[in-house]
């Protein structure tokens, strides 16, 4: 069992988490207010201390705790470490410190600071469980504090005997209050200085901040507390899931791994910093494309070489367990520049997006590289990725047949390999609708994968759900669970399979049927005969020849979900 400790917007990203495991978890918040739906999880209400964790782990088998609290819940967050059970913190992200901001390490230090400054007016934005902790202050000085208008607060500040005139409510729209918003209370209330906690996106700092700063006034901010040192702490779903799967490992059916692509930038990284320092970390932290930050395990091979040992978890990839290195070395180009190195394919045809020639380390591999390595040094450096087997290990991949030759390819959108084992995901994908049902969706979008669903949630706001390659299982239990709306979006690669009849799109089983395209388009058979990738058919096909494969495609998803209204979304890479 896991027990999480939510209320905030972290709480419902674990929330999200688990509810994939398809497995019961607890979910606690000191109130009822928060509105989180869940098919799996039991809602728990009330303050608990340490020892009624001690006491509700042993009787419930909890094995791990998911604190996911508000950052500044500093009793909580010292219960939990005492409670005695392994602990996942799932960290805000509070980026980079502003500069002209005065950073305070406590409420203490603030008020200190704060009474050495000539301040006419000090508008606390730090929430009403601060008041007390900041009385040294506004006892002497003029201060307003603007809080919830909830019974709650408004106790709060009574009980504290702040002055009942100087407190400002925020409006009863739930609303996070945008920059101008700020600057336009900033300026209505005339103050000349505010204060804030580092409380994160989520909490509306960055606009209190920049509101501030914009109008030139004074900036206060009391800095996050620090995690528990024996806490694990991840920024993300993936880092959760993953501590997760390590903590208690049959809770997920399947568990996660890295890709190629993440590997070799958690190597490149370390062979940097193996350059540039005597000593480097046994685990470097990189950042995925969708700004997640992770730690991997690495080995330093030598000054400017280090690798990683690819952990692909349940997903049978042929790569599972290959040592993925890379050698750094500085240029005097001003350039990065990926080179080939033993084990990675060469690009010998056109339609990959890396011109021929090139080695075959794939567009955001390469962009997650250059973030890394800039985070470190402006100066030019040479890469070059090798894997040991490549070459024997891409006869049992597709390389050869979409033109890489001499080894693997470096790839990955995401960073992270989803385990795909057929049964185990086809459940994950029926547990995923039930949660959407249950939480009142009536329509969902099945996407292929990262590329997709970034798309769709690009035009407009809906739920999505990865199909994989499984795209009739899928629509299969949409229909059985009776789900009125689907959106199904797909990549032509896919998209030329499933207009076929192949509603298991699984290269393993099936392979684009360039017989099958001349049958659609007989007069294009030539240009089909030169192409390598469907997405090549982009470049040259007539308009009516995609909305030929979108229709077939429609009709054979129309097999196994007849009813409600269903949508096909063809996309083209151009669109990403």
């Amino acid at each position: 069992m896991i027990l999480i400790f939510g209320g905030t917007t972290e709480g419902r990203l674990a929330v999200d988490v688990c509810e994939k495991a398809g497995n019961t978890y607890y979910y606690s918040t000191k109130g009822s207010m928060q509105d989180v739906a869940m098919h799996n999880g039991v809602r728990l209400t009330g303050v608990m201390t340490a020892a009624d964790m001690k006491s509700f782990c042993k009787e419930h088998d909890v094995r791990c705790i998911v604190d996911a609290a508000h950052p500044f819940a500093e009793a909580l967050h010292k219960a939990i470490a005492d409670a005695g059970q392994p602990v996942v913190r799932l960290q805000r992200s509070f980026g980079p410190r502003i500069e002209g901001v005065t950073y305070c390490s406590d409420y203490s230090d603030a008020v200190e600071r704060m009474s050495q400054t000539n301040i006419h007016c000090l508008l606390a934005l730090s929430g009403a469980n601060t008041i007390s902790r900041l009385s040294g202050y506004w006892q002497h000085h003029r201060t307003l504090f603007r809080i919830l208008n909830r019974a709650e607060s408004i106790e709060t500040a009574l009980r504290s005997q702040f002055p009942t005139g100087n407190l400002i409510f925020y409006n009863d729209d739930c609303r996070l209050p945008s920059i101008e918003d700020e600057k336009a209370l900033m300026q209505s209330v005339g103050c000349d200085a505010i204060i804030t906690k580092e409380s994160g996106a989520s909490g509306g700092y960055d606009a209190k901040v920049q509101a501030a700063l914009q109008l030139g006034l004074q900036v206060y901010v009391i800095e996050a507390p620090q995690p528990h040192p024996d806490a694990i702490v991840v920024t993300g779903r993936h880092g959760l899931r993953r501590a997760i799967e390590h903590l208690v490992p049959h809770f997920f059916p399947l568990h996660t791994g890295f890709t190629t692509g993440a590997c070799a930038t958690a190597a490149t990284k370390a062979a940097c910093l193996s350059l540039m320092y005597d000593e480097v970390p046994e685990e470097v932290a990189f950042t995925l494309p969708d700004d997640e930050v992770m730690t991997i395990p690495v080995a330093i091979e030598g000054k400017g070489v280090a690798s990683v040992v690819k952990d692909s978890s349940d997903d049978p990839d042929v790569t599972k367990g290959c040592r993925i290195t890379s050698t750094v070395r500085w240029n005097d180009c001003d350039e990065i520049r990926f080179l080939q190195g033993e084990g990675v394919g060469t690009v010998t045809l056109p339609g990959l997006g890396i011109e021929v020639g090139e080695p075959a380390i794939n567009p955001t591999p390469r962009s997650m590289m250059r973030r890394e390595l800039r985070s470190l040094t402006p100066r030019g450096v040479d890469v070059t990725i090798s894997v040991a087997g490549g070459e024997t290990l891409a006869k049992h991949t597709f390389n050869p047949k979409v033109g890489v030759v001499g080894g693997i390819s470096i790839i990955g959108t995401s960073g992270i390999v989803s385990p795909l084992s057929h049964e185990a995901f086809v459940q994950s994908i029926r547990r995923e609708m039930e949660v959407a049902k249950a939480i009142g969706c009536r329509e969902i979008a099945l996407v292929s994968g990262k590329r997709s669903e970034d798309y769709l949630l690009s035009k407009r706001e809906v739920r999505c759900i990865h199909y994989g390659n499984a795209i009739g299982e899928a629509l299969l239990a949409a229909h059985q669970l009776s789900i009125p709306e689907v959106t199904v979006g797909i990549m032509l690669g896919k998209a030329v399979k499933l207009a076929e009849g192949h509603l298991d799109t699984h290269s393993h089983r099936v392979t684009m049927n360039r017989d099958f395209l001349k049958s659609i388009a007989p007069d294009c058979s030539e240009l089909i005969d030169r192409i390598t990738l469907a997405r090549e058919l982009w470049q040259f096909m007539p308009p009516d020849f995609f909305d030929t494969i979108r229709h077939l495609c429609y009709q054979h998803c129309r097999t196994v979900y007849p009813d409600g209204k269903l949508t096909i979304e063809l996309i083209c890479d151009d669109k990403l």
